[in-house]
């Protein structure tokens, strides 16, 4: 199931002239102590279990993959030479890998990450820079880095160029066409509302209100700048009061 959406995905949003990025690169399977801990994985039970989504956007021509937190095998995700060559040489993937935000560390540049996201701000001087990092695979990064721009087009189509960016990234593009279609495919997405063939007991003239339980029925949409977070907590320390 994972292949096949991960092919379709990148397939339709790639159509669009955009660089699709699949996430997260590899084995991140937990958020407790996802920075520390080590997702240790034989090869056998990764290629029947967690390679085949990302196997299928490469396929489908994915530009963009995304390193993790976690270690994996005790290397972290970002550095493991093992999991790069899995995903650029067997898996034959051709575009760019990129970190997680604060995911990356110097010890990553020559082992399969071509471009390192904000977070870890490395205040290097020139003469650091030319003794630590491989320009060989620097080289390499910016290949593919700019390979895949070039196929989504972005020289001729980007609308803006930071940090000139901030009307549009504000700006309201919600219409009712785009809201009508959001509530379809969430509709659509969700088989149990179907009730397809009756399997829930559930029938419009003795079922009147349905009792959704647990914190998710109350939750509030997650803002990835922290505010719903934050009102989130608020609501749970209210209630335990």
């Amino acid at each position: 199931l994972g292949a096949q959406l991960a092919r379709a995905y990148v397939e339709g949003v790639q159509s669009n002239d955009l660089i699709a990025v699949v996430k997260h690169w590899v084995f991140n399977e937990q958020e407790t102590h996802r920075g520390t801990e080590s997702s240790n994985v034989d090869l056998k039970t990764a290629w029947e279990l967690y390679y085949p989504p990302f196997q299928a956007a490469v396929d489908a021509g994915v530009d963009g993959v995304m390193c993790s937190y976690n270690r994996v095998n005790g290397r972290h995700a970002c550095s493991s030479s093992e999991q790069s060559k899995v995903l650029k040489q067997d898996m034959r993937f051709q575009g760019f890998m990129q970190s997680d935000w604060w995911a990356s560390s110097w010890e990553h540049v020559g082992q399969g990450l071509d471009q390192d996201m904000p977070g870890n701000d490395f205040n290097e001087s020139e003469e650091d820079v030319n003794a630590e990092v491989n320009w060989d695979a620097a080289d390499e990064s910016v290949l593919r880095i700019l390979t895949s721009m070039y196929r989504a087009n972005v020289m001729n189509h980007t609308r803006c160029s930071p940090p000139n960016c901030k009307d549009l990234m504000i700006k309201n593009v919600s219409t009712p066409l785009h809201t009508a279609l959001s509530q379809r495919l969430a509709a659509e997405s969700i088989v149990l509302l179907k009730n397809s063939e009756g399997i829930l007991p559930l029938r419009l003239e003795t079922t009147k209100t349905i009792a959704i339980i647990g914190a998710a029925a109350n939750a509030s949409s997650w803002d990835p700048m922290g505010v719903s977070q934050t009102e989130d907590e608020d609501k749970d320390n209210d209630t335990a009061s």
